[in-house]
């Protein structure tokens, strides 16, 4: 019984080590993806750091860190609205 004992422990362990390598392995992959990328072709004003960005079929929005949303047409890229943060 002492052997049996023996291997179950080897073979849990051995188990928990590829487990561990493969979660790291994953979480490296995972944070490897590159972020997505703003278009160059919109008109933001000068100062204007993006705090976050978001694409729908109909319009491109951008949170500013001057608290603002700004609002662009998807083809000409050209600012259609601009809606003040309170």
């Amino acid at each position: 019984n002492l052997k049996f004992l023996r291997r179950l422990v080897t073979l849990l362990t051995g188990t928990m080590i590829f487990g561990i390598l493969g979660i790291f392995v994953l979480l490296v992959l995972r944070l490897q993806q590159p972020s997505i990328e703003i278009p160059e072709s919109l008109d933001l004003p000068d100062g204007v750091a993006v705090q976050a960005y978001t694409q729908a079929p109909g319009f491109i929005a951008v949170v500013t860190d001057s608290n603002q949303i700004l609002f662009f047409d998807p083809e000409t890229g050209t600012l259609r609205q601009t809606i003040e943060i309170e």
